[in-house]
């Protein structure tokens, strides 16, 4: 009986323990891992939110910068983090949905790699041209590209980006032939733009809305699927082209085994961060339109369906995995 009893109280003990261990987490800093280089607008996301999330858990949330290889570097090493609620991944559409259509053999698996954690925002893309072009409209930018197939050059960052991929779906949408002339980054495309090297440039609305705020760029449409709340005045590609509404992303995930409650906790914390006023406004300045976090299991809907639009959009274009 003596030694029933003093097991027991062992496997009380070692119980508390364990929940003790759990109620604690965390107990050291967290990391939140990214693919961009500092500096960068994902890292500035990154920070912003890095400060006030750490707040919420108690705990200093450290960012480290794995940037190269169009966003397999650090998915890679995100997947390969111990899921022990400790490694954080700030991924990008490019990230989780499109390098699946890039690359042939991806250093991790998309699909398997991570379990959702929180949706930060969408980045719309915009369709600019410079101040003094005589293009005022969407409408009057399609009809001169009809006009002169191949004659309206449209900047942006490559084929397999977000711009690019963009810009050969609305050539074929709108059914237009437009030049498409791939720049090595936003900032070099936006200077042409605006210099008037380029009849048109399309690239992430925060890397122009100071321009067009300035008057050096005329801003035409935006990918979204509605207008974007700091541009009230112009139109949303879909609003011509119906079902036209792809924006870029920044998501927050963990690597697969993660606890579900400490995934659940981070979550809660991102979205308190997220709905400070402040904070969503620091973060439209910088590039994503915000509306909370979500659920986890939201967020696994959300990428479910970006699989599904992304499959069909690099279809529609002809594009292959290299």
């Amino acid at each position: 009986m003596r030694r029933s009893s003093g097991l027991t109280a062992a496997l009380f003990a070692l119980l508390l323990t364990f929940n003790g261990q759990a109620q604690a987490w965390p107990d050291r800093p967290i990391k939140l891992l990214l693919s961009q280089p500092a500096g960068s607008g994902p890292d500035a996301v990154a920070r912003l939110l890095g400060d006030r999330i750490a707040r919420g858990l108690g705990q200093p949330i450290v960012i480290d910068n794995r940037p190269g290889g169009q966003n397999t570097i650090g998915a890679a090493a995100a997947a390969r983090a111990p899921a022990d609620g400790y490694t954080f991944y700030l991924a990008t559409l490019a990230a989780l949905i499109t390098n699946v259509y890039m690359f042939k053999d991806l250093p991790y698996d998309p699909g398997k790699d991570f379990v959702p954690v929180g949706m930060v925002g969408i980045v719309p893309f915009g369709l600019v041209v410079p101040a003094a072009s005589p293009i005022g409209a969407l409408d009057d930018f399609i009809a001169r590209a009809k006009a002169a197939p191949g004659k309206l050059a449209l900047a942006n960052e490559g084929p397999k980006t977000f711009g690019g991929m963009i810009a050969r779906l609305l050539n074929n949408r709108a059914g237009i032939d437009t030049n498409l002339v791939a720049f090595s980054s936003a900032a070099t495309a936006v200077t042409d733009t605006v210099a008037g090297q380029t009849d048109a440039g399309l690239t992430d609305v925060p890397s122009t809305a100071a321009l067009v705020a300035a008057g050096k760029l005329r801003m035409l449409a935006v990918t979204s699927a509605n207008r974007v709340p700091t541009l009230p005045t112009v139109p949303a590609l879909a609003e011509r082209l119906p079902g036209f509404a792809y924006v870029g992303w920044l998501a927050i995930v963990a690597p697969t085994g993660t606890p579900s409650d400490m995934v659940d906790r981070f979550n809660r914390a991102l979205d308190t961060a997220l709905r400070d006023p402040e904070i969503a406004g620091r973060l439209r300045a910088i590039g994503p339109v915000t509306d909370g976090a979500g659920t986890p299991a939201a967020l696994a809907g959300f990428l479910a369906d970006e699989q599904v639009r992304w499959a069909s959009l690099t279809r529609e274009i002809g594009l292959l995995p290299e």
